[in-house]
């Protein structure tokens, strides 16, 4: 096993802890104490002093497409899958993978195959069934069988509602799918959530609020995405989250006046709302097509996320005055107390060793994902399997 000894960090957990050292094994902290503590030499531990740079949590990315996703118009506007720098570059740990318009070229065979490189490669990597059509792609025929059968498989999604491109789900398929979904995960102590994307379409959130009225599911159950693509939808969602859901906030670009918040105005309103702060999250949307359609649902423009946008919008919230211990929980344990993964999302004892480094300036300069240095002093140290040495 393993040893390595991280000295002189400013620890943010996500609360502040001040500077201390950690002793890591076997992909776990197993020890945090004062700096400067001896420790026996039979320990062998190999050091990394960070010289009081802040250490935080692995972030979390709870919206990826790590199978790439696109093909709104044409199968030459696929986008590639992300190799596995593009993450650890950016400070994220670990990954949700999904899929989204294309789940007819792209499936769950490919996404689940996918996450499993991931993890082969050291990333913590997980899946959702489905993607944004009912009746949703599987594996084994059910949404339910994928995740009591499927290691990495802890929900459905992204199932698209008020969006043109989705299937147009009825209430009663969305509480169909949902009940699923929901005891699946109470017999595997999987997260067992509806990852909802949410369009421009003018109905919002309707469909969900319909759902809490009229069964019996737990709010919880309801994860929609994208809440900030709209200034009113974003309103509905913050009063889903005091009604028990969590939701998530997408950090793309935003045009100077558009009706939509940047990942980092969205953040700070919710915080002012005073809507529960461990019902909000911040995810990235990388390898996904960012797509503009016009009144026809032609696609006018594509860009791409990336897991970087969540490092960015990190620094930008601290740029504006909003305390790290504030606004880390939405990339970190927020994140990870909604899907159920009690060993991330936390430095404690126990945890598994999902570390990042940044400087005064809020960039990334270490990253430890799973207890294995991946980007050291702001050097790459680990690559994908088919990344060049230029990556």
């Amino acid at each position: 096993m393993t040893i390595t000894l991280i000295r002189n960090a400013d620890v943010y957990a996500p609360e502040p802890l001040g500077r201390q050292d950690l002793l890591l094994g076997g992909g776990r902290l197993l020890w945090i104490g004062p700096c400067g503590s001896e420790l026996p030499d039979a320990f062998g531990a190999s050091a990394i002093d960070l010289g009081g740079r802040r250490l935080l949590p692995g972030l979390i990315d709870c919206h990826v497409h790590v199978t790439g996703g696109g093909g709104e118009a044409g199968f030459a506007t696929r986008v590639p899958a992300p190799m596995l720098s593009r993450y650890t570059r950016s400070g994220v740990t670990t990954v949700v993978g999904l899929l989204g318009t294309d789940d007819v070229a792209r499936g769950t065979r490919e996404l689940v195959a996918q996450v499993n490189a991931l993890r082969e490669e050291g990333l913590s990597a997980y899946g959702l069934a489905g993607g944004y059509h009912l009746p949703p792609t599987t594996l084994t025929g059910s949404v339910a069988a994928d995740l009591a059968f499927i290691d990495c498989l802890i929900g459905v999604g992204e199932l698209a509602i008020s969006d043109h491109r989705s299937s147009q789900p009825t209430l009663d398929e969305l509480l169909r799918i949902a009940s699923q979904v929901h005891v699946a995960g109470l017999m595997t102590g999987k997260a067992g959530i509806v990852h909802l994307h949410l369009g421009d379409g003018p109905r919002g959130l309707d469909l969900v609020r319909r759902a809490l009225d009229q069964s019996e599911l737990p709010a919880r159950v309801f994860n929609p995405t994208h809440v900030n693509r709209r200034k009113a939808l974003f309103e509905e969602a913050v009063e889903l989250a005091r009604r028990g859901c969590t939701v998530d906030i997408t950090a793309f670009p935003v045009e100077d006046g558009e009706d939509a918040w940047s990942a980092a105005d969205a953040y700070v309103r919710y915080l002012d709302s005073g809507a529960p702060r461990e019902r909000v999250t911040i995810s990235s949307d990388a390898g996904g097509c960012l797509a503009c359609f016009d009144a026809e649902g032609h696609l006018c423009s594509m860009g791409v996320g990336h897991s970087g946008s969540l490092v960015e919008t990190l620094r930008e919230l601290l740029a504006r005055g909003v305390a790290l211990e504030n606004a880390l929980p939405a990339f970190t344990s927020n994140v990870a107390a909604l899907l159920r993964l009690p060993a991330k999302g936390r430095i404690a004892v126990g945890a598994d060793a999902d570390l990042v480094a940044i400087d005064d300036a809020g960039a990334v300069t270490d990253v430890i994902a799973r207890g294995r240095p991946h980007v050291l002093a702001g050097a790459l140290v680990q690559r994908g399997t088919f990344e060049s040495h230029d990556a």
